[in-house]
């Protein structure tokens, strides 16, 4: 199972050398994947949760592939209908193109309606215009020779029914984001009857959880995936495996935007799962 990380690419801290500074963390621990989140208006619904500077992610992706060689670059999720279809089918194979095919395309609706209202897009209609959008995106992929630079892989996200038929229709996996593991088993079972009622293949699993490792264990039917002790994380991340979960993005951030200015928590905790997966017969409670 490969296992990927959540970059904040926001926030008071935020800067091009901190992006650099977590690029190299992130490769250097060995993880699979590096992601980052989209927004195009920084709305005041946006900066209550993910403050300026926001570094938009084609552009953040791009100049990172030139600072990374191996660990694979994403978007967990680029909002589709914010830009013009072709313009990201274009942005994607170039940016695939440029990095050497290490390019992981996740995508969304949006939440943000006053977002929506700054760009001129109906918030009401943003599921129809996904769906629309991201045909268009493959379309685009399949027919022009120029865009065809090598297979993108598309992640679909969204934790409703909704999201889980979208992810059939038109993704490689489905993204879900932050929730309890009883909830996923029970979605995972869900994806598989919609497959089959649409006569397609399962999507693969590709699940967003959080990363916070607390000194003793968390108790409780509220307990999210990827929070608690480390067994408990570790464990966890054991259980996405066994429920069929090709790679599993680590989300370290806690929603408190000055967590920015202090990214070593972070990449401790990263370096704790780093460490206790090379080497999981050593005792869990030491630090590495």
């Amino acid at each position: 199972m490969r296992i990927g990380v959540n970059v904040p690419n926001f926030g008071p801290g935020t800067d091009p050398d901190l992006l650099r500074r977590w690029a190299q963390t992130v490769e250097g621990l060995g993880f699979d994947l590096l992601m980052v989140s989209d927004h195009v208006v920084v709305t005041p619904d946006v900066a209550e949760q993910y403050p300026a500077p926001f570094y938009e992610p084609f552009t953040t992706l791009a100049w990172l592939a030139g600072i990374t060689s191996r660990v694979r670059l994403g978007t967990t999720v680029l909002i589709v209908p914010y830009r013009h279809p072709l313009l990201v089918a274009r942005m994607a194979a170039n940016l695939d193109r440029l990095s050497g095919g290490r390019l992981v395309l996740g995508v969304g609706v949006g939440w943000a309606r006053q977002e929506f209202a700054a760009l001129g897009v109906p918030f009401e209609r943003r599921g129809r215009l996904t769906d629309e959008y991201l045909a268009t995106i493959r379309a685009a992929w399949a027919d022009d020779r120029d865009l065809r630079a090598g297979h993108i892989p598309m992640w679909v996200g969204g934790n409703s029914d909704a999201g889980m038929h979208r992810a059939v229709r038109l993704g490689e996996a489905w993204h879900p984001l932050r929730f309890r593991l009883d909830w996923f088993a029970d979605a995972v079972r869900r994806l598989k009857a919609i497959a089959d009622q649409q006569g397609r293949p399962v999507p693969a699993l590709a699940p967003r959880i959080v990363l916070r490792i607390t000194d003793t264990p968390l108790v409780g039917p509220d307990r999210l995936a990827g929070e608690g002790s480390l067994d408990q994380v570790l464990d966890d991340l054991e259980t996405l495996r066994l429920l069929g979960a090709e790679t599993v993005v680590l989300d370290p951030f806690g929603g408190d935007p000055a967590e920015t200015l202090t990214p070593q928590v972070a990449w401790q905790a990263l370096a704790t799962v780093a460490a206790a997966r090379r080497h999981p017969d050593t005792d869990r409670t030491e630090n590495p």
